[in-house]
């Protein structure tokens, strides 16, 4: 499909300003004897798509072009009726309405397919009661201008699927209780932990912290330093890296304080080789110079300190 057309359809089916989505069709020529009919390259492109093959035949014209506008924007429909399966019965009018608020505050068009390919959710949020109270969020709690409203959802879109009363507000209130007191880093950078859940994620996080042995002044600490310490998975992360510190690298519980991005580093990729590597020469090293240091800095150090 060339672009111009693609642009062509998209903006016919996905961005309409009108209240009723027009049909891809051409007027019919029947009343007109001996006149051949000849569709317009929209009618001949939809004609063409898997979606006018004769096994798609039982879909509505409203259905196909409810995927069409989905396709046409860069998101896989299946999977965004799969994950979202209130989609089906969503109108295209619906959609459009989303697609034009979220214009409405600066989301670029270019953006909704990533946007809405993370989060079919917001496909069928309501713009009054879902979307709006996110952005006076934004503009209220993390005082972001309205300039910035782009940048954030970019960075985190699935602000766009939380509820600012039940999910975004506590977990504010929780983190700046712990010392999150940059707003602008929380909005730009760290975004993921306003909708990460409080009791499900944050708290067991900061528990397990603590079961290592440090104190709770201690795990706080850390996540602070180290914000993406929320992030991490407790069974694939956590665990089998503080094994390996504790066991196999026989360190000291004081070094992960005061260099909690340990977590951070791939355990086989980063972290094994360059401690075997270490052990290999009998080198002392810190965790930050062992693996902070770019591959070529990291055999120069090796050089260095084996001479």
């Amino acid at each position: 499909m060339r672009m111009g057309t693609a642009t062509t359809l998209q903006s016919s089916l996905c961005f309409s300003s009108s209240h009723q989505p027009s049909s891809p069709f051409p007027p019919s020529n029947s009343h007109l004897p001996n006149t051949p009919l000849t569709p317009t390259k929209p009618n001949s492109l939809l004609q063409k798509h898997p979606l006018y093959a004769p096994t798609h035949k039982n879909l509505s014209l409203q259905f196909k072009e409810k995927i069409l506008c989905l396709e046409i924007m860069g998101v896989d429909s299946g999977k965004a009726l799969s994950q979202n399966p209130s989609l089906h019965e969503a109108s295209l009018n619906s959609i459009q309405s989303i697609i034009s608020f979220l214009q409405s505050k600066g989301i670029h068009q270019k953006d909704l397919a990533k946007i809405f390919g993370m989060c079919p959710k917001i496909l069928t949020s309501n713009v009054n009661s879902d979307l709006n109270p996110v952005f006076n969020f934004l503009s209220q709690e993390l005082k972001v201008p309205e300039s910035k409203f782009r940048k954030v959802i970019n960075k985190c879109p699935r602000l766009l699927a939380s509820s600012a009363k039940d999910q975004l507000k506590p977990a504010l209130f929780y983190l700046q209780r712990l010392g999150f007191k940059d707003l602008e880093a929380l909005a730009y950078h760290d975004a993921v932990l306003l909708v990460s859940n409080v009791e499900n994620t944050l708290i067991p996080k900061l528990g397990f912290l603590q079961s290592l042995g440090f104190s709770k002044e201690e795990a706080v600490g850390m996540v602070l330093r180290c914000p993406a310490l929320f992030t991490f998975s407790i069974e694939n992360n956590y665990k089998p890296k503080f094994e390996y510190f504790a066991g196999e690298m026989g360190r000291k519980l004081e070094e992960l304080k005061e260099f909690p991005q340990y977590f951070a580093f791939s355990l086989d990729k980063r972290i094994k080789p360059r401690h075997m590597e270490v052990v290999k020469r009998g080198i002392g090293m810190d965790l930050p110079q062992m693996l902070k240091s770019t591959d070529e800095e990291f055999a120069e150090l090796m050089r260095q300190k084996s001479g």
